[in-house]
Order: structure tokens, then C-alpha cells, then sequence
């Protein structure tokens, strides 16, 4: 999984020089929003991953709706 890219620097100054946060306090929010977002947001990689399970999932489920719509047209008199 890649990185976020985020500049924790300059959120920090923002909040510092914006804000009129501490520099502890600015350095403590732009630790935990980067940790945050490393956490919680997709990647390209994911949703490429994803993209490949939803098709072979579909796949299958097409493959076994027309074997049984197969059945079931062979089962009619």
C-alpha cells in the first residue's frame, strides 16, 4: 500500500501562523490527520484490488445464473 502524500510541515505552520496554535499543538494535529488519513483513505493500489475481486465475483455469479437458467429451461416438457 503507498503513502498519502501530505505535508504535515505546512499544516503545522498553518495552524501555527493561522490558527495561533502552539507549536506542539499545530505539530500534535498534523501528526494524527497524517496518521488518519494513512489509515483511512484508498490508494489506487486498493481499488485496483478491489476492482479485480468485484469482476471475478460478478463472473462467477454470471456463470452459475445461466448454468441454472440452463437447468431450468432442459427441466421444461
Amino acid at each position: 500500500m503507498s503513502a498519502i502524500p501530505f505535508d504535515t510541515l505546512k499544516l503545522a505552520r498553518s495552524l501555527r501562523d493561522k490558527a495561533h496554535f502552539t507549536a506542539e499543538q499545530a505539530e500534535g494535529v498534523a501528526d494524527a490527520l497524517a496518521d488518519a488519513f494513512q489509515d483511512q483513505v484508498a490508494t489506487k493500489d486498493d481499488l485496483t484490488l478491489l476492482e479485480q475481486r468485484l469482476t471475478i465475483k460478478i463472473g462467477g455469479m454470471l456463470v452459475v445464473s445461466i448454468g441454472v437458467l440452463t437447468a431450468l429451461i432442459k427441466g421444461l416438457p
